[in-house]
C-alpha cells in the first residue's frame, strides 16, 4: 500500500516567510557550517557563517526576516539555540566573521517527565518569531524562542505527541499540529494568543488519521493526508467551508509531500498553485481546478525539495552545484494543455474498476477555529 510522504522535520534548506533570506548547514562530514543566502536580490548569493567549531549534523538553523539565522544545537543533554550573524572583521580571504548571540536552552526532560525530542516549527508568518516543539512521551510543549521576551518561552501546553507544524495565519498566533492521542492522529489547532488553547481542526472521519500538510491564509486552502478513504490519500478543503474535503483522483496513490502554495490567491482556493515533490526526487505541479498533476523537471542539485511561491504564481527553486554554489530556478504553472500525469500505475485491463469506499468526510466547519 503506498502512503501520503508528510514532512515532519524542519528541511534541510529553509526559506524565511517573506522570502527574504534562506538558511541551511553547508559543508559534509566534519566540516559543516551555517549559510545564509539572500534571495531578495536580483540573483541569490550565498554567506557562510563558520564559528570556531563546526557544527554536528543534527544541527538546524531557521532565517528570520532581519538577516540573522537561529541554530538550534545539541549540547550535553540540552537544546541550546543562538542566533547567528555576518559581522564585518574578516579579511577578504576569509569573509567576514561570524558573530552568535546565545538565547537560552530547553532541558532534556519535558512536563510529563520524559525525555523530549525537540525541533524548530517553519518559519512564523511575521518573519521576527521563531518557535520550536518539545515531544514528550505524552504532553508537547511549544516554545516561543525569538519574538518575544530573551530566550525559550513556554507559549503551549498540548496533551499527546505532536507531529507535523503549520501556520494558518500571517500573524503568527494559530498553529495547526497533528496530534496523535488514544491512538489516532487528528489535527488541532494552538492559539498561542491565547495561553495556547487547542481546537479540533480536521474530523474527516472518527476513525481516520488526519494531518494537515499545507496551509495557505489568504484563500483558506488546506492540503490534507489522510485515510478516511479506505487508503492514505492527499486531499484538499477549505478553512470554514461547509463542502466536504475532496480527495482528486489526479493525486491518487502518489507518494509526494507538498511543500509550496501560491499565495494572494484571496477566496479562490481552485486557483492556488501547489508545489509536489514525488517519490523519484521530481517535481510535480496542480491546482485543484486542473485536476491533473503536471510533472516538470527538478533542477540539478534541488536543496531538500523546497520552494517558494510567489503571489504572481512563480515558483522559485533553490539548487546547488559544483559551478553554481547558490542558484534559483523559476517557474511557473504550465499553460498550454497537456495530457495529465497520473502518479500511481493504471490497473490491468481484466480488472473491474473499484467502487469507492470513502466515508462522507465531516465538513471543516463543523471544527472551527475560534
Amino acid at each position: 500500500m503506498t502512503v501520503c510522504a508528510i514532512a515532519t522535520t524542519t528541511a534541510p534548506f529553509t526559506i524565511a516567510a517573506d522570502g527574504s533570506y534562506a538558511a541551511r548547514l553547508a559543508g559534509d562530514g566534519e566540516a559543516r557550517y551555517p549559510e545564509r543566502w539572500t534571495l531578495a536580490g536580483p540573483e541569490p548569493y550565498a554567506v557562510p557563517l563558520p564559528l570556531a567549531q563546526p557544527e554536528e549534523a543534527d544541527s538546524e538553523v531557521l532565517p528570520l526576516a532581519d538577516g540573522r539565522v537561529l541554530i538550534h544545537r545539541r549540547v550535553a543533554e540540552r537544546h541550546a539555540f543562538a542566533l547567528l550573524y555576518p559581522t564585518g572583521g574578516g579579511s577578504a580571504a576569509s569573509g567576514p566573521r561570524t558573530g552568535e548571540l546565545p538565547l537560552g536552552a530547553v532541558g532534556p526532560e519535558g512536563e510529563d517527565g520524559t525525555e523530549v525530542r525537540v525541533r524548530l516549527l517553519p518559519p512564523s508568518p511575521d518573519g521576527r518569531g521563531a518557535f520550536a516543539l518539545a515531544v514528550g512521551a505524552r504532553v508537547s510543549t511549544v516554545w516561543r524562542i525569538t519574538g518575544g521576551g530573551f530566550g525559550p518561552e513556554r507559549v503551549a501546553l498540548v496533551p499527546g505527541r505532536c507531529s507535523g507544524g503549520v501556520w494558518l495565519d500571517r500573524t503568527g498566533r494559530l498553529l495547526a499540529l497533528d496530534r496523535e492521542l488514544d491512538g489516532r492522529t487528528k489535527a488541532v489547532a494552538v492559539d498561542l494568543g491565547r495561553g495556547g488553547e487547542v481546537t479540533a481542526l480536521l474530523q474527516i472521519a472518527e476513525a481516520s488519521d488526519d494531518r494537515l500538510l499545507l496551509a495557505d491564509p489568504d484563500s483558506g486552502l488546506l492540503l490534507i493526508g489522510s485515510d478516511a478513504p479506505g487508503e492514505p490519500r492527499i486531499g484538499w478543503g477549505v478553512l470554514g467551508s461547509s463542502l466536504p474535503v475532496r480527495f482528486p483522483e489526479c493525486l491518487r496513490g502518489a507518494v509526494a509531500t507538498p511543500f509550496a502554495v501560491q499565495p494572494g490567491q484571496a477566496l479562490m482556493p481552485e486557483t492556488c498553485a501547489v508545489a509536489l515533490r514525488l517519490e523519484d526526487g521530481g517535481l510535480g505541479l496542480w491546482r485543484p481546478a486542473d485536476r491533473r498533476v503536471f510533472r516538470l523537471p527538478a533542477p540539478v542539485g534541488w536543496l531538500g525539495g523546497t520552494g517558494l511561491w510567489t503571489r504572481e504564481g512563480r515558483l522559485h527553486l533553490p539548487y546547488a552545484t559544483a559551478d553554481v554554489p547558490c542558484g534559483l530556478m523559476t517557474l511557473g504553472m504550465p499553460s498550454a494543455p497537456t495530457p495529465p500525469v497520473r502518479l500511481d500505475p493504471p490497473p490491468p485491463p481484466s480488472a473491474p474498476p473499484a467502487a469507492p469506499a470513502a466515508p462522507r468526510p465531516i465538513p471543516l466547519q463543523q471544527a472551527p477555529l475560534r
